[in-house]
């Protein structure tokens, strides 16, 4: 699919308060998650690396040992196996997540 429309994406809804859709090529994928206020995604690895850029709202995003409040405009880069978590302000927020390698649990 070259060309997609991010509302005609499939939806899915991996925890309580966030859906995630996706798009991907042979190498390279991204997500758009929203977030319900107060949704959280919980520390957890995996062997992907990620850019989470939020795009709207806020993110208390944990990585490693250090946490920050990432606001419109604002991302952070993930190694493959650091543990992180993420907890939604107080608004509604989405963001974009870029993955190498496409994850197929996503697909």
């Amino acid at each position: 699919m070259p060309f997609f429309e991010t509302r005609s994406l499939p939806v899915a809804s991996p925890l309580p308060g966030i859906t995630r859709r996706a798009v991907w090529l042979e190498g390279v994928m991204l997500t758009v998650f929203e977030f319900e206020p107060g949704a959280v995604v919980p520390e957890h690895t995996h062997p992907h690396e990620q850019i989470t850029y939020v795009l709207e709202g806020e993110l208390a995003f944990t990585l490693g040992t250090e946490t920050r409040v990432l606001r419109a405009g604002d991302g952070v880069t993930i190694p493959a196996n650091v543990p992180h978590r993420a907890v939604a302000g107080p608004v509604p927020t989405r963001a974009l997540d870029a993955w190498n390698p496409v994850r197929e649990d996503y697909q």
